[in-house]
């Protein structure tokens, strides 16, 4: 008998999520309401559109969130794809051309033949063989309505912010540098701060206008996307501890070491746009311009994008959710991507890896196929269902796997074995269960 899926949602968890039925022969209609309507934080109709930072951060397998690309990859992951064809130099960092990644990726799941393809809102869980909801953090309110009247769903938000963009050209490059943190390479440019310049810029900082956003509380706002001004308002150095950290940096014109400095990462291909490292924000544009002004390098700056602020809504997904992120009292209904509770681009991505593939399993009468703790996927996959009364968003970390057996003093020579651990694990899943790469 014939089957099929649905997927709501064309991000990177609901592309990597059709991409997988695919893989596995299954005809799967993906939605996604772009253009039709756009949510407050997208602007282009291209599928997998990064609304905040153009990086999937670290690319080292000394780094959870480097294991967890190299265990895609070995998946066949289409994000992992389009990010190497769309690469740009960040250092040790995987950064890409945003147009082109999600070109890449469009072009890939409109091309398949076993993938329709349609642009409609979707307000109501379709009826299929197997459906994925992956429609993100920014869910459009009819269908968030609707997944809140589910039996047993307790939803949580809070709230996200996405830093600004500037031209390269309207950067005052007497006063900014190129180089990457302790000499790996030159892929970031930097803005140094002497003492005094810092303090003005705090001063602006704590005193600016901010815009409102309605809900809005300091507490509710993910620590990994914490606005800058949220930072300055726990103290002073909070910032120059965090995203304007100097450490591993050296001016040229001085010699030293600065007092504090911010970082602007390559945001295109063409080397034309760089994003403000670290520098979320709700700061009223006009105050994004006077206040970030106050930094040299950046005194003439011409915004090509403004930081913005938006709220995120989020499954309690433990009790919920499996590890295979099915509901667990609505056998071939899953979710993936933020809304689980998975914090981050590649973490989303790798959560609709795991959904598409077992609704494929399910669909074609295989056992479903769990990953062991050991490995990043399943880290994060064990991670949200499993229950937990202070339930909060998650970025992969190595603290969420098992100890190593032995104990290993160095840090870098333990996250390697347990990366190692991880992909040894991983390659043992992927022939026991004959999975497709």
């Amino acid at each position: 008998m014939s089957r099929h899926a649905t997927v709501v949602g064309a991000g990177l968890a609901g592309a990597e999520a059709a991409w997988m039925l695919a893989k596995y022969g299954i005809p799967t209609t993906l939605y996604e309401m772009k253009p039709v309507r756009f949510s407050p934080a997208h602007k282009s109709p291209l599928f997998s559109e990064l609304v905040c930072s153009n990086s999937l951060r670290s690319d080292r397998l000394e780094n959870a969130v480097g294991l967890l690309k190299e265990e895609m990859r070995r998946l066949g992951s289409l994000v992992m794809e389009a990010a190497e064809l769309a690469r740009v130099p960040a250092g040790g960092a995987l950064a890409v051309d945003r147009e082109r990644f999600s070109g890449h990726i469009t072009e890939a799941l409109e091309k398949h033949p076993l993938i329709e393809v349609r642009r409609e809102e979707v307000t109501a869980i379709p009826e299929d063989d197997a459906v994925i909801i992956a429609t993100g953090p920014l869910t459009s309110d009819a269908l968030a309505e609707t997944i809140a009247g589910l039996p047993g769903v307790d939803r949580l938000s809070f709230y996200d912010a996405a830093a600004p963009i500037v031209t390269a050209d309207s950067l005052d490059m007497d006063h900014v540098f190129r180089a990457s943190r302790y000499g790996r390479g030159d892929d970031y440019l930097n803005c140094p701060m002497a003492k005094e310049e810092y303090d003005a810029f705090i001063d602006a900082l704590l005193t600016a206008e901010t815009a409102p956003v309605e809900g809005f509380e300091e507490t509710s706002v993910f620590e990994g996307c914490m606005p800058i001004e949220s930072m300055a308002k726990r103290g002073r150095m909070v910032p120059a501890f965090g995203p304007m950290k100097p450490v591993g940096l050296v001016d040229p014109n001085t010699g030293r070491m600065p007092y504090a400095c911010l970082q602007l990462r390559q945001d295109d291909a063409a080397d034309t746009l760089y994003n403000l490292v670290g520098f979320q924000t709700r700061l009223k544009f006009p105050e994004q311009r006077r206040v970030f002004g106050l930094i040299p390098g950046l005194r003439n700056a011409e915004y090509a994008r403004y930081g913005v602020m938006h709220r995120n809504t989020f499954l309690n997904s433990p009790g919920y959710l499996s590890a295979t992120y099915e509901c667990l009292n609505r056998p071939g209904l899953y979710f993936a991507g933020q809304m689980t509770g998975v914090e981050g681009y590649v973490e989303s991505a790798s959560s609709g890896m795991v959904a598409g593939l077992n609704a494929a399993l399910k669909l074609t009468d295989q056992p479903p196929c769990v990953f062991p703790e050991e490995t990043a996927i399943g880290s994060l996959a064990l991670y949200i269902s499993t229950p937990n009364r202070h339930f909060q968003p998650m970025n992969i970390t190595f603290g969420l796997m098992p100890p190593l057996d032995k104990r290993v003093r160095d840090k870098k020579a333990r996250y390697q074995m347990i990366s190692e651990r991880a992909l040894n694990r991983l390659q043992g899943i992927i022939e026991e269960k004959q999975l497709r790469h």
